[in-house]
């Protein structure tokens, strides 16, 4: 048997496609440029004049982004450069020492590329910024780590530089009244930085 199209249904489909275009387009109303310049005066003020409310919500997303990067951050170093190193993972013959390492060193341009933005977070709000602004010199101190540990060229002091930051920027966020817990990211996140 042969199959046909119901012709009934594509009428009925294209003549109510064409009604719903035609009753939207004939409707449109009056348009942005259409307005009396005192109308775009209002709204243009209106616009650009910020509410309490909008700030606060502002300060809370800071916050929220903050204690997200900041955790990240935290979760990446401890679970994949602190807690192996401790291990001894990094130690020359430790069984999987090239992978621990190469897993070290993405952790550390992670956990770094994300204490910045949890410091940059921090200046939307004041009391947070406060906080953070003496720790931005520590930050700054990790930036090569992650390929020295990549490299196998770390030693205690240099992963207890990454331990000492944290836990500087997790007290930090704690006395601004945005707590830090650890977040380990997923091997996704880890190697897209």
């Amino acid at each position: 048997m042969p199959t046909t199209f119901p012709i009934r249904r594509i009428i009925v489909a294209v003549v109510l496609s064409c009604a719903v275009l035609v009753s939207t387009t004939a409707c449109g109303g009056e348009t942005r440029s259409t307005r009396s310049t005192t109308q775009n005066a209002a709204l243009t003020a209106a616009e650009s004049t910020p509410s309490p409310s909008a700030s606060a919500q502002k300060q809370k997303l800071t916050k929220t982004r903050f204690v997200a990067n900041a955790g990240l951050a935290a979760g990446a170093a401890y679970q994949w450069i602190i807690k192996p190193y401790k291990a001894g993972k990094f130690k020359k013959g430790a069984k999987g020492r090239t992978f621990a390492l190469v897993k070290a060193g993405l952790a550390g341009a992670f956990t770094y590329n994300r204490l910045k933005a949890a410091s940059e977070n921090a200046k939307g709000d004041p009391l947070l910024s406060k906080a953070i602004a003496p720790l931005s010199s520590g930050i700054d101190s990790l930036k090569n780590l992650g390929g020295k540990l990549r490299k196998g060229d770390a030693n205690d002091s240099d992963v207890g530089m990454f331990e000492n930051v944290i836990n500087n920027v997790k007290g930090a966020g704690q006395k601004a009244g945005a707590p830090v817990k650890d977040q380990v990211p997923s091997a996704g996140q880890l190697s897209g930085g």
